[in-house]
């Protein structure tokens, strides 16, 4: 029964201007005092020579089209020096300054830390000096996720967002809900946020993401379909926290599939269990009729005893994979200890969202049972969902994650072609994201090179181009 409990579920699971003639020496003389020579956010007007400030601004801007990075970043330094806040409505000057020592990283890897350091005391002065709310530290936060993530903990990332959201009066920019939904997930689960702010957290991303795609406009929406793709199927996760969600989520999430096939016996029970993990009470209707269906279409006459399929059925999952390991070293037959843990690598899958447990659980099914494809199409979806946990649900980073997909998926044809057709259906369902050859060559690779992904699956692969 555990194995129709879940087969229905992985069903369900998925941016040349002409160079600037030399400007003649600049003989200006002050216009009037700077009243605070310590100012941090000083302005055009507050620079000892205002109009050259703003022409070195000008001309450091018209470099910078001409990709004349050398001849901007002179000009660059004394606009940063002088009147680092331009006109006082915009953070230019800052920005264009982390451009420079991004370009400077990439030109030369020996001035990588020295770099990231300037950029980030370039993000403490903007963010003292612009003003606007969260916006700044919420773009501090972004460069450290997508691009120096190894440059502070995960919980001082988490921090930084809160900030964000904080400073901003609890709605976040749309840009850092991705980024920290997925360091929320992430924290939740190792328990290193509480439970109760963990939820207050998952309620804003999720209030934030209606109100979005409620009142965006035009482009702006592409944005928030981009957020609407990613960021609900990782709060997903959150499924495995025990009282993280209420029955209310459960029910609603899963009663209609029930109602949709009340007959299914994998659907009637996989509801069952799934709102028992919720806490529905007993004498919830909604329950009571999906027991009843149980009942009625699926029971057999050896439900009645406390066994490991029961403790599944009533969403302790927990409970279930105890007792499960429990049984195994009684077992003689290696058939028998591989189908047992084939078992466990799916609860961890389907309900725990532990993928890293169900990789390990499902690798020892192989091992017990060299012969058996089951389990290498479980550890091919394992990858194949990873999308979310490794990028952006969109993109090359999530995209890879289907070539060891793919890998396991073949293997499992390989050593047992019975589960060829199975195996075939999910190769070519997935295909379609794997990354174009467009984006491939831009990467400066080609099909058919070795490609290690990273991640949690840290396995090497081949790469292959979407049909």
């Amino acid at each position: 029964m555990i194995t129709r409990l879940l087969s229905a579920f992985f069903v369900l699971l998925l941016l040349a201007g002409c160079t600037p003639k030399t400007p003649k020496a600049t003989t200006e003389t002050p216009t009037k005092p700077v009243k605070d020579p310590n100012k941090p956010c000083k302005t055009f007007d507050d620079a000892p020579y205002p109009d050259k400030a703003l022409e070195e601004f000008v001309l450091y801007k018209d470099f910078l089209k001409a990709n004349d990075w050398n001849g901007a970043w002179t000009k660059w330094q004394y606009v940063y020096k002088n009147a680092p806040n331009a006109d006082g409505k915009r953070s230019t000057v800052y920005t264009d300054g982390i451009k420079f020592y991004e370009h400077f990283m990439e030109m030369d890897s020996t001035k990588k830390e020295e770099s990231i350091s300037e950029i980030f005391k370039i993000y403490d002065e903007m963010e003292k000096c612009m003003g606007d709310g969260g916006h700044v530290t919420g773009l501090e936060a972004f460069d450290y996720f997508f691009k120096y993530p190894n440059r502070i903990s995960k919980e001082e990332l988490y921090k930084l967002f809160k900030k964000s959201i904080e400073m901003d009066g609890g709605k976040p920019r749309y840009f850092i809900l991705n980024p920290f939904t997925s360091v929320l997930v992430d924290l939740a689960q190792e328990e290193k946020v509480p439970l109760a702010e963990a939820q207050k957290y998952n309620k804003i991303i999720r209030d934030a993401i209606e109100t979005g795609l409620a009142e965006c406009k035009g482009k702006d929406c592409e944005n928030w379909q981009i957020i609407s793709e990613y960021a609900p199927l990782r709060l997903e996760a959150l499924e495995s926290i025990e009282d993280f969600y209420p029955c209310s989520y459960y029910s609603d999430k899963y009663y209609p599939q029930f109602e949709a096939n009340p007959k299914d016996c994998e659907t009637i029970i996989n509801t069952y269990s799934r709102m028992k993990w919720g806490k529905c009470d007993d004498n919830d209707p909604k329950l009571q009729a999906v027991n009843a269906a149980y009942l009625a279409n699926c029971k057999k006459p050896d439900d009645d005893a406390p066994s490991c399929n029961e403790l599944l059925r009533s969403g302790k999952y927990r409970d279930a994979v105890k007792c499960l390991e429990d049984a195994i070293p009684n077992i003689s037959s290696n058939s028998d200890k591989a189908k047992y843990n084939y078992l466990i690598a799916q609860i961890y899958f389907a309900y725990l969202k532990n993928f890293p447990k169900a990789r390990q659980y499902a690798r020892e099914a192989s091992r017990l049972r060299p012969g058996w494809g089951d389990p290498y199409i479980l550890v091919g979806l394992l990858y194949a969902s990873s999308g979310p946990l490794c990028g952006p649900g969109r993109g090359w980073d999530s995209q890879v994650v289907v070539w060891p997909a793919i890998d396991q998926w073949q293997k499992a044809k390989s050593v047992d072609p019975s589960v060829s057709g199975k195996a075939n259906g999910y190769i070519n369902q997935y295909s379609q994201y794997m990354p174009a050859k467009d984006e491939i060559f831009l990467r400066l690779k080609k099909e058919g090179d070795s490609f290690f992904v990273p991640y949690w699956i840290q396995e090497s692969t081949v790469i292959r181009a979407k049909p």
